[in-house]
């Protein structure tokens, strides 16, 4: 007689997977017109220097690209990411980065180094679904913090910090996932005001920044005396060159950036050399800014098209932000409708957004969601509003 199979880890038991990559296997149909995804057009990828980056350093360096490389990354690529931020207003050496296998990893390898079962994690309410996921496979008890129409409310953050005693708030200050908002700088001063007083880590999420298309930047919390020693910076490379070469990076204070570098040892033990040495080259040889440039103006055209669109697409009653970067317009619909439930006659339609329950840490809004409106051009967001618009009829 066999023995039953051991079951699962009670964790990979309990926690789901993420709905947001369940919508978009669904609607990998080409006839869908997708709102889902926060996928960076393909058609604006900057392929010719790619190309060439993926060609030099195969040419020249062969042996060195296709082995084995540091934990901490090649340094090269820290100095250049470096050298980017301290450009952008955060001074930064080499030494404080972490190259990392997209932010993602980052989320996990801070979670890996500071979080305990059973340790708090504040969070923006609603916030982003797989920062969710992975604090919970940590083991950590999640609380939100209640946010208006310019983000995290300090206040309430204060209240909550003195009830719970949290190890970590994790924000996404700049065009948040998935409300688009930004957080203004005097609340970004008066978190790093309560984080010092109360002893806890901030965890700065910032994979949209360099996508502003209005207004003006917003400085890092990280970048704030108050709390240098306890911010950890996160970014990624998807959102400004290409998410299919997969590379982030981290910037923390030395004990802690040298724990993630031993999570990350027992995790994948570096991430790949080759996409790291490609990387270096197109930011040190490559127009990133010019690229930028192009990619922010057709952003801006796009979100446009979008904003445009639903007062006809969407139910009357509904509201909608309007963000000045990123990828993403919030919307609320009327009292007694369902977004979850609407879905799947959007679907019949062919076209597709994002549930707002599924961002909610505790009691999700059902008449939220969220409308990504970079991959698909004007016209074509026209197309899918107007196929929203018979969802809703």
């Amino acid at each position: 007689m066999r023995a039953d199979v051991p079951p699962l880890a009670a964790r990979a038991a309990s926690i789901g997977g993420s709905p947001v990559r369940d919508i978009l296997a669904v609607t990998a149909r080409p006839e869908v017109i997708s709102f889902a995804g926060g996928l960076p057009a393909p058609a604006l990828f900057d392929i010719a220097p790619i190309t060439a980056a993926f060609e030099r350093a195969l040419a020249e360096a062969p042996q060195e690209v296709l082995q084995y490389s540091t934990t901490e990354g090649l340094p090269v690529l820290r100095a250049a990411t470096a050298a980017r931020l301290t450009a952008r207003g955060l001074p930064t050496d080499a030494d404080d980065m972490l190259i990392t296998s997209g932010s993602q990893q980052g989320l996990s390898l801070l979670a890996t180094a500071l979080l305990e079962p059973g340790d708090v994690v504040l969070v923006e309410d609603p916030t982003y679904l797989a920062a969710l996921q992975c604090f919970a496979f940590a083991g950590a008890r999640v609380v939100p913090v209640p946010c208006d129409d310019q983000g995290l409310d300090p206040a309430a953050l204060e209240t909550i910090v003195a009830r719970e005693r949290p190890k970590l708030l994790y924000t996404i200050p700049t065009f948040q996932n998935p409300t688009g908002r930004t957080l203004p700088a005097a609340r970004r001063g008066a978190v790093a005001e309560i984080a010092e007083r109360h002893g806890l880590w901030i965890l700065e999420d910032d994979p949209y920044g360099e996508l502003r298309f209005a207004g003006e930047a917003q400085p890092w919390i990280a970048a704030d005396e108050r709390a240098a020693d306890r911010t950890v910076l996160i970014g990624s490379f998807s959102k400004i060159m290409s998410p299919g070469l997969r590379l982030g990076w981290l910037r923390a204070p030395a004990a802690l950036r040298r724990a993630c570098a031993v999570a990350k040892q027992a995790a994948d033990l570096h991430s790949p050399t080759i996409t790291q040495a490609v990387i270096a080259r197109y930011l040190t040889e490559a127009d990133l800014d010019a690229h930028l440039s192009r990619v922010r103006h057709a952003y801006r055209e796009r979100r446009d098209a979008l904003l445009a669109g639903l007062p006809e697409a969407l139910p009357v009653g509904s509201r909608w932000n309007e963000p000045e970067g990123g990828m993403f317009v919030w919307a609320s619909l009327p009292q007694g409708y369902d977004a979850t439930e609407r879905l799947r006659e959007a679907v019949r339609h062919d076209v597709a957004y994002v549930p707002g329950a599924p961002f909610y840490a505790d009691r999700p809004d059902p008449a939220t969601l969220r409308l990504s409106f970079v991959t698909h051009t004007p016209e074509e967001i026209a197309e899918g509003l107007r196929r929203l618009a018979k969802t809703f009829r």
